[in-house]
């Protein structure tokens, strides 16, 4: 049984950082993130393959970044030069299949979610 737990979240000021950790138990092969508001779909933020390629959406390139601890089975988003609109619930995603995907919908295992308040 697969078992995703984030933790990290805060409150923060715009240009700080933070890093949200996924701890996952179970057997999974890539994993993601994504974040949500009342007001907007789920969207994707990061996602890290089986072979530790990754993806971003273009609104936290250069500014975030995803990683994994093989050997402690967690997933990594630092989260840098943090603005105002980067404020959401975070989930960590993960699924069967070793390919990243930026659809919601391709990710059988979902956490609890974390959230991250960034004010101005």
């Amino acid at each position: 049984q697969v078992r995703l737990v984030e933790s990290g979240g805060g409150l923060v000021q715009a240009g700080d950082s933070l890093r949200l950790s996924c701890a996952v138990s179970g057997r999974t092969y890539s994993q993601a993130w994504f974040r949500q508001t009342p007001q907007k779909e789920r969207e994707f933020v990061a996602g890290i393959s089986w072979v530790a390629n990754t993806a971003y959406a273009d609104s936290v390139k250069g500014r975030f970044t995803i990683s994994r601890d093989n050997a402690k089975d967690t997933v990594f988003l630092q989260m840098n030069s943090l603005r105002p609109e980067d404020s959401s619930v975070y989930y960590c995603a993960a699924r069967a299949s070793v390919k990243v995907d930026t659809m919601a919908d391709s990710y059988e295992y979902w956490g609890q979610g974390t959230q991250v308040t960034v004010s101005s």
